[in-house]
């Protein structure tokens, strides 16, 4: 090697140890130290500048939102409303404290010890999301709650590092207790359910409250992956790792001393049930709920309030008894029609209210074919007439008001009226001349075989013997609402509107003995923050009981041997009355037993629910009057609603059974006066009147014998055997061919 090549590799090495040298001096233990600490003061400083920056938001919209539910009076659910949310938040000593503890040791054994903050778990969520791998990454409860209450389910490190910042405050500014409620009732946990009374009802069944430690602990492992841990859908693998889960949670309750040993060793899998389709508002459903709501509305609880959702309704009405409703609608009416190939059958419409006449509660009730095709409820709607079943009122009237015929005789059950077909009226300034069902003349006749048969032209004079203002102040007293009741003779035949809500309220009167019952369907109102008791109707004497037992007397006449025989039934004793309007608009069956009253109503509706049509050919049947198709659901539906029958019989005290006069001469010379239209017109002259069906061919019989001192079992005047029709159209008869209806 030259001189030359000695003094480069010198002057190589030269540089090779100042670099070295300069590099060591670079990173001394004490310059690296500084640093250390540099940084992780920058990081303080950025932390404390961040927890001061970063305030505790608002809730979430989501968070807060929870949905209704609506529910059986046995408990079991009937619908849930809300918006696009199925929860309902429950306070945290609702929770069985196992249950609690279930969730804090699947979850964060640590909870009631801890800063609120896995600084670990965060820190790997952090890098987990900046390299793409998401949100995985371990958190405290206390951070899923903030992330479902606070912020939202973002897999962004904005949305980590305030969760963090937020954890932390929430963990100084609130207990342990409050950060697991809310994280419970925040928490997804499938199946549609958000919070822990939702999860409860979708998987088990049954509320929060009553769920056990092997529930609770399934609910608290599916958290982890709600969809894969979902038994009902979980691949093999899902079913083995959710029960390992299940099995890791109760091994961490024995270790937090939350469960012995031996109480872990007796737990078996909880297997949830399977999943149901919420329930909507089709069928029945919607009717029932809305008859709810307009009632939380009168009872203080606004639309605005229900709407913020949080509320458990329970309403009054007998899941079984509903069902008996909706299966005797099918059975006796819409198995027989032909919706789609029948243009009156495409109008029918039946609506029914039954209630329990010692409460008032509405225990089933019918509104439509379907809610969502028909958003009108038939049960609730006040735009058709009652007819005849209004004629019963006029004799509670009479003997309320103790008023007396023409003749001066008291008006009772064997008090002989003039049934001749368009008699016109005495003792009225308005002409009123009603005819009859096909025109038939009845002669003398008891106002309990009038009431059998449902004789216009009877009914007619005794309103006139009431008066028109005695028998509404009466009818107002029973229930029947003031729309479209003037204070005319006509009125007796029913011309005023009324729903089968309203006329199930008025016999249902008449069935408590006259104590005035009021039908309603809400029996509770809860929120977590406010309950409602509905206010307790009045308890007020609407009429006598011996003018109510006495009605309900004849109207057991009915049933047993007139209009209402359809009814007619060894397994219960029945009151009833049929009726039908002008042109068959509407066709009616209110009656009652001693333990349930139930209105039973068709509707002729036309154009979308704006015209009245006639019903008059429903199912090929001809005329479809009171004692047709509403007597059958009604038979039908109390058979099944009273379990196959009942023993008990009507308790009936000091029927009036009214004076007998000597028999008046039946009309030879027809009327010159109009007969009375059951819709009333603006002269109040009638064209030709419905009627009802006499029960025989008339004749003029000898006076009823006057029946025993009401201190005696009172007992019905002779009847003939063969039922009666309805008000209706002269000759418009089932069938076309005359025969009665039975």
């Amino acid at each position: 090697m030259g001189r030359a090549d000695a003094r480069r590799a010198q002057a190589q090495e030269s540089r090779r140890a100042a670099k070295s040298g300069g590099i060591r001096r670079l990173f001394t233990w004490k310059k690296l130290l500084g640093t250390f600490f540099g940084i992780v003061l920058l990081g303080m400083g950025a932390f404390g500048a961040l927890y001061l920056y970063v305030d505790v938001p608002a809730a979430n919209a989501m968070a807060e939102r929870q949905s209704n539910v609506y529910k059986y009076s046995d408990g079991t659910v009937l619908a849930r409303t809300g918006k696009g949310v199925n929860r309902q938040i429950v306070d945290l000593d609702e929770v069985p404290k196992k249950v609690q503890h279930a969730f804090v040791a699947a979850e964060n054994k640590t909870f009631y010890k801890d800063q609120g903050v896995d600084l670990k778990g965060t820190t790997r969520g952090v890098l987990n999301t900046l390299s793409g791998k998401g949100k995985q990454g371990g958190s405290t409860i206390t951070q899923q709650y903030v992330k479902n209450y606070y912020l939202s389910q973002a897999p962004t490190v904005s949305r980590k590092l305030q969760e963090l910042v937020i954890s932390l405050k929430i963990d100084q500014q609130m207990s342990k207790d409050q950060i697991l409620a809310g994280y419970i009732n925040t928490a997804y946990y499938g199946r549609g359910a958000s919070g822990i009374q939702a999860a409860a009802q979708a998987y088990y069944g049954v509320d929060a409250k009553d769920l056990n430690v092997s529930q609770g602990a399934y609910l608290a492992s599916l958290l982890q992956a709600p969809s894969q841990y979902d038994w009902a859908t979980a691949t093999d693998t899902g079913k083995k790792l959710v029960k390992e889960r299940w099995a890791y949670t109760l091994r961490n309750m024995v270790e937090m001393d939350w469960l012995t040993e031996s109480e872990k060793a007796k737990l078996t899998f909880a297997k949830p049930q399977k999943p149901k389709p919420a329930a909507g508002m089709e069928g029945q459903t919607g009717y029932l709920v809305e008859a709810a709501n307009k009632e939380l509305e009168k009872q203080g609880v606004s639309a605005a309030d229900r709407e913020a959702g949080g509320w458990t309704f329970t309403l009054t009405v007998d899941k079984k008894r509903q069902q008996a409703l909706e299966k005797a609608v099918d059975d006796q009416l819409e198995s027989k029609l032909d919706r789609e190939g029948n243009k009156v059958d495409a109008t029918v419409q039946a609506g029914a209210t039954s209630v329990d006449p010692k409460t008032g509660k509405v225990v089933a009730l019918y509104g439509g074919e379907d809610y969502i095709k028909h958003y009108i409820s038939n049960a609730t709607r006040q735009d058709y007439q009652p007819a005849s079943t209004f004629k019963p009122l006029v004799l509670a009237s009479a003997l309320e008001n103790e008023s007396e015929t023409q003749d001066g005789n008291l008006i009772g059950l064997n008090t002989v009226y003039d049934g001749t077909s368009k008699r016109p009226v005495v003792g009225s300034d308005t002409p009123f001349a009603p005819q009859n069902q096909d025109d038939r003349s009845y002669g003398p006749i008891s106002v309990q075989k009038a009431m059998n048969s449902s004789v216009n032209s009877v009914f007619a004079q005794m309103i006139v013997d009431v008066t028109p203002a005695k028998a509404k102040e009466t009818a107002l007293a029973l229930g029947v609402p003031d729309k479209n009741f003037p204070e005319r003779p006509a009125v007796t035949l029913g011309t005023m509107n009324a729903s089968t809500w309203d006329m199930a309220g008025v016999y249902a009167t008449l069935d408590n003995h006259g104590q005035k019952v009021t039908p309603h369907i809400l029996q509770s109102a809860e929120h977590r923050d406010r309950t409602v008791n509905p206010e307790k109707p009045k308890r007020e004497q609407a009429i006598s009981r011996a003018s109510a037992d006495t009605v309900t007397k004849a109207l057991t006449g009915v049933v047993d041997a007139g209009s209402g025989g359809a009814a007619n039934s060894p397994a219960y004793d029945a009151a009833a009355k049929t009726g039908t309007s002008e042109n068959n608009k509407s066709a009616w069956f209110a009656g009652y037993t001693p333990e349930l009253t139930t209105v039973v109503a068709l509707f002729g509706e036309g154009d979308g629910g704006r015209k009245q049509v006639s019903l008059t050919g429903t199912a090929n049947s001809g005329r479809a009057s009171g004692s047709g198709f509403p007597a059958r659901i009604w038979a039908d539906y109390t058979l099944g609603a009273l379990d196959g029958g009942s023993g008990k019989t009507f308790d009936l005290q000091d029927v009036e059974r009214g004076e007998v006069p000597a028999p008046p001469t039946p009309s030879d010379t027809p009327s010159e006066e109009p007969s009375e239209s059951e819709e009333p017109t603006p002269s109040d002259t009638p064209s030709q009147t419905p009627s009802e069906t006499p029960s025989e061919t008339p004749t003029t019989p000898a006076p009823p014998t006057i029946s025993p001192p009401a201190t005696t079992p009172p007992t019905s005047p002779e009847i003939p055997p063969l039922p009666g029709e309805d008000d209706g159209q002269p000759g418009e008869r089932p069938g076309g061919n005359g025969a009665a209806q039975q």
